[in-house]
């Protein structure tokens, strides 16, 4: 399929979400427009307000985890909404991959209303940049369509082209836990002065904070006093 044709079918995806009725994703009840109702809103898998301050992961009392504690990652803290499980992580697959564009603004308002302290303290909100090669072929940058709302909410610029990501790298999700941490190096690059600024990072999930870690550290080579990642899901610690 060519990319064009894929650009286009984001965009009838878009259209569609605008125009038609909504069906609850989850249980296809009637939505009143949303993308969720209210009933499977409510149970609706969020991170347990004890969780590490910098990775996310459950932490008794909220505290930083053990290895956060031992190995000092480049950002400075992380929040998510959800955990990565049924039925969250089939709505960011079909936001990503099937264009369901009503997913977005959900799931956007749900990462405003978390983040809004983050977003007030943050300078910029920078989705997290796709390869060009992706972006063609998936017609939009989910990451962008994610930070909209908090950008809207906070009045903090979306931050599009201060980094560029020079390698397509696998996704995460393929690989092994070793290589999940090798491949995002040197994922990035930043030619733009970012000296005392607070960047806030937006992207749908985070897996091992690889991916989140390299980018931080590109930003501060850049002179970013402060880095923070806002994900939609967090996926579970390694058994």
């Amino acid at each position: 399929m060519s990319n064009a044709t894929l650009g286009f079918r984001a965009l009838l995806g878009r259209c569609r979400d605008l125009l038609l009725p909504q069906d609850c994703f989850v249980c296809g009840a009637s939505a009143g427009g949303a993308a969720v109702c209210a009933a499977c809103a409510a149970e609706l898998p969020r991170v347990a307000d004890a969780a590490c301050p910098v990775c996310a992961l459950p932490c008794a009392a909220g505290l930083a985890c053990g290895r956060c504690s031992r190995e000092q990652a480049a950002f400075d803290a992380t929040r998510a909404v959800f955990d990565y499980a049924f039925p969250v992580d089939g709505m960011i697959q079909a936001l990503k991959y099937r264009q369901r564009f009503a997913l977005a603004r959900y799931l956007g308002d749900a990462l405003a209303v978390a983040g809004h302290a983050m977003g007030d303290a943050a300078d910029l909100i920078l989705p997290m940049p796709l390869h060009p090669r992706r972006l063609a072929a998936r017609g939009f940058n989910q990451a962008v369509e994610l930070a909209r709302p908090l950008a809207r909410a906070t009045g903090r610029p979306l931050a599009l082209t201060v980094v560029h990501r020079r390698r397509d790298t696998p996704a995460q999700a393929t690989l092994g836990r070793d290589e999940r941490e090798r491949n995002p190096r040197g994922a990035f690059s930043c030619g733009v002065a970012l000296e005392g600024r607070r960047i806030l990072v937006v992207d749908d999930v985070m897996t091992t904070g690889a991916t989140l870690d390299e980018l931080a550290r590109c930003l501060k080579r850049q002179g970013a006093a402060w880095v923070g990642n806002l994900v939609v899901a967090r996926t579970p610690a390694p058994g």
